[in-house]
């Protein structure tokens, strides 16, 4: 046998690397095409009469084990959608009517706050007020800081805004902050029940 250059013995084993390579693809591939049926059957003979139609087997869908599973699944599958589908509308018209009683908690609670605006209003008769209206601010203001808060903003809610707003200047920062605040309404809007 002559003797080759490494070059020619790297180009040989290349070759036979590929040659063992794609026999092995082919006797991977061959019994596949077997068990489907696409390997053409030399030994049998072909019975004309007993076979379908071209276009019948053309039309079927291969009947492999993911074709059966997923057709074994599917209905599972669609339950499973359907009842996750159920729970979360459900708990979406849970909050939803959780939201409509907080809603309606609050609602009440507005409507009671006027309700009480409006009778402490009414409360501070319109004489009383014009008597508070004609006094100095310092005079009204000392008087008005010695009533209890609802009757007191009640009054200060009926006057003038600058006329209030001049007796509010002449009472205690702290008594004035408490009484603009009912005066206001946040003390009753703000408390939660």
């Amino acid at each position: 046998m002559p003797s080759l250059s490494p070059s020619q013995r790297l180009t040989l084993r290349s070759r036979g690397a590929r040659v063992v390579l794609g026999l092995a693809a082919l006797l991977l591939v061959c019994p596949a095409f077997a068990q489907d049926g696409r390997a053409t059957d030399k030994g049998k003979p072909k019975v004309v009469a007993d076979k379908a139609p071209q276009s019948a087997i053309a039309n079927k869908a291969p009947d492999t084990e993911a074709s059966r599973f997923c057709a074994n699944a599917a209905p599972s599958i669609a339950e499973a959608r359907i009842a996750w589908e159920t729970k979360q509308l459900s708990d979406l018209d849970a909050q939803v009517k959780q939201r409509l009683a907080d809603l309606e908690k609050a609602e009440a609670s507005v409507q009671d706050w006027v309700a009480k605006r409006d009778a402490m209003l009414k409360s501070a008769s319109d004489d009383l007020v014009a008597i508070y209206a004609k006094m100095q601010p310092e005079t009204a203001a000392t008087q008005i800081a010695a009533m209890d808060d609802q009757m007191a903003a009640a009054i200060l809610g009926k006057l003038k805004s600058n006329v209030a707003g001049a007796i509010l200047n002449e009472m205690e920062a702290e008594r004035a902050s408490k009484l603009a605040v009912v005066l206001s309404g946040a003390s009753s809007v703000g408390k939660k029940s």
